[in-house]
């Protein structure tokens, strides 16, 4: 591929006698990686469901693997019954190394399209707060979609600018994720088309705009917090060179010594002076080699970086710090009767366990909200929590998202898609992707349809007909 002179120029003098190996990776094939959905199912089980050739484990993520290229991952029903979620093996570092926890108060700051969304979620469990927010509509649409296909409880999706968030989010969140965007050096073999667009001008925006976020994930995150920085270029300005920044601006961080895996190598101090204007000043300037560099020529993955920080201070006696809006406040099951009759006729588990005032209407759409949820009032919202369905005159519509939150274990009534004794064991799971009816017998009602164990989708029977309600802008037909 033809690269830009003036990127060859920096790189080669950055890297020296490796800069050959590094340009020879340009011309090797990427690799293809999934990561599997821990909200859904183990490491262990879809390996024995999948059928992928040569799957592999990345080193960094311990739910990650590589996969044989040609192989349809994308295509297949267990993708979309979110048992696992298609990822570049080198942006599954940073989430991974945030070790975000179940019961805290998480927020990914640049979240689209959610790779690192939903690997957060999947450390959670479905326990705690996690604010995953895109500035651009069309892709916060798609991370929306994305938090659904997986199956989150817990996630609050948000279309609106870091200085915004940092307004009303003084100190709340326990750890933060910047995945800032850049001029996506490290994508040049995956994405050529990048390559077209780049240009110094662009990484010099680059660094200024990423200044300007992460002083306001600073803003946002309590002490003792901690915050992760990645990138997915190699530009020094934009990563030993943003970091040095922000530690001058803030110098109540440490950059936290973390493991290198897989061919991860060190930051480079020095490198601070490409484009960095007087990052070279900064005080401990040493420590930017504990900072994390991915490159393609070391580490099964395209290039990246990533800084893991640690805010000074900890959580006061009395507790975290309360949102400065309020709690929201939420409805009643008495309030949605017509929900509470769905659970019981159709599923097998409780929701709201012993919560109360735990429901959100917006219309008539009805979510769940995730537990110690902030007020939302004047923020731009796509997903205030999990959307249970719609509520239509005396009865409920389950959504597609509540299905695919559910287990065959939580539903009352189930139809299993996959027949692993035909000769073509996904035909039924094909139909129903497609939008067809199927036959079946039993009782009438709602259906949770699975796909080897995983919620797919939504059908309902009267008659021997299996009604389908499957999303008609997700079928394939």
């Amino acid at each position: 591929m033809i690269l830009p002179k003036e990127f060859e120029i920096r790189m080669q003098d950055m890297l020296g006698e490796a800069y050959p190996a590094f340009l020879c990776s340009y011309e090797s094939r990427k690799v293809s990686a999934l990561r599997v959905n821990a909200l859904k199912g183990t490491k262990e089980e879809l390996p024995a469901k999948a059928p992928f050739m040569g799957l592999r484990k990345v080193s960094w993520e311990p739910n990650g693997f590589y996969y044989d290229d040609g192989q349809p991952a994308g295509k297949h029903p267990l993708h979309e019954a979110g048992a696992y979620y298609i990822q570049e093996p080198s942006a599954m570092a940073p989430a991974a190394y945030l070790d975000a926890r179940p019961g805290e108060r998480v927020l990914d700051l640049c979240a689209a399209p959610g790779g690192k969304t939903t690997q957060i979620a999947s450390y959670m469990k479905n326990e705690g707060l996690l604010v995953c927010n895109e500035i651009h509509p069309a892709r916060a649409k798609i991370l929306s979609e994305n938090v659904e296909r997986m199956g989150i409880r817990n996630a609050v999706v948000t279309n609106e600018t870091p200085q915004r968030l940092a307004e009303l989010f003084g100190e709340y969140f326990d750890c933060i994720l910047v995945d800032a965007p850049c001029s996506g050096e490290g994508m040049f073999r995956k994405n050529p088309a990048a390559a077209e667009e780049w240009s110094l001008e662009n990484v010099r925006l680059c660094a200024k705009r990423q200044d300007e976020i992460l002083d306001c994930a600073d803003a946002m995150l309590r002490a003792g917090g901690r915050l992760v920085y990645s990138t997915c270029t190699f530009a020094p300005a934009e990563n030993e060179g943003s970091v040095a920044r922000f530690l001058k601006r803030h110098p109540g961080y440490e950059i936290v010594e973390v493991p290198l895996l897989g061919g991860m190598t060190e930051g480079v101090p020095q490198w601070v002076c490409y484009g960095a204007d007087a990052a070279q000043e900064t005080p401990d300037i040493a420590a930017l080699r504990r900072t994390i560099r991915l490159f393609p020529h070391l580490v099964e993955g395209e290039g990246h970086y990533f800084a893991v920080l640690q805010k000074s201070g900890s959580v006061p006696e009395g507790g975290r710090k309360p949102f400065s809006g309020g709690m929201q406040k939420g409805l009643r099951g008495s309030d949605v009767k017509e929900w509470m009759q769905f659970q019981e006729e159709a599923l097998g588990v409780d929701l709201a366990e012993d919560r109360e005032d735990c429901f959100l209407r917006f219309g008539d759409q009805l979510y769940l909200m995730p537990r110690e949820l902030p007020a939302l009032d004047g923020l731009k919202v796509l997903r205030p929590g999990l959307h249970l369905g719609t509520l239509k005159k005396n009865r409920f519509e389950p959504s597609h998202a509540l299905a695919l939150t559910l287990g065959p274990k939580e539903a009352r009534h189930t139809m299993e898609l996959y027949d692993g004794t035909q000769e073509d064991a996904d035909a039924r799971a094909r139909a129903y992707l497609n939008g067809l009816t199927l036959a079946a017998d039993g009782e009438k009602g709602w259906y949770l349809m699975t796909y080897q164990g995983y919620g797919i989708g939504w059908g309902k029977l009267a008659g021997q007909i299996m009604k389908n309600h499957y999303p008609k802008g997700l079928r394939k037909g």
